[in-house]
């Protein structure tokens, strides 16, 4: 059973940048798909990127376009995702996950992963 913690978060201004972390252990996730979520207050949980496991393969919600970059270091069991020109409705929960099955590897519905993390909140004051 793989396990995931997410960190890199904070409180920044609009325009800031951060990198998050999604670090895995138990089990190594070299294999596996690993998407990035999100969730504001009162809001349903949303897709924000996702990797196939040899990182070729990269996948981005229109929201986050030209801003967000996720990569991994599969010797280090860790997937990254660099954030930059934050605004505001970024302001989020974000958490990590891998996906169920192979057969998911492409997709980006959230009941699609599992082994969530706790997340990391991202805040950006405008």
């Amino acid at each position: 059973q793989v396990q995931l913690v997410e960190s890199g978060g904070g409180t920044v201004q609009t325009g800031a940048s951060l990198r998050l972390s999604c670090a895995a252990s138990g089990r190594t996730f070299y294999d596996r798909t690993v998407g990035w979520f999100r969730q504001a207050p009162g809001r349903e949980r949303d897709f924000v990127a996702r990797i196939s496991s040899d990182g070729d393969d990269t996948q981005y919600a229109d929201a986050v376009k030209g801003r967000f970059t996720i990569s991994r270091d599969n010797a280090k069991n860790t997937v990254f995702l660099e954030i930059n020109s934050l605004k505001p409705e970024d302001t989020a929960v974000y958490s990590c996950a891998v996906v169920r099955y192979g057969s998911y590897r492409s997709s980006t519905h959230p009941d699609h992963y599992t082994n969530w993390g706790q997340g990391t909140q991202v805040t950006v004051s405008s």
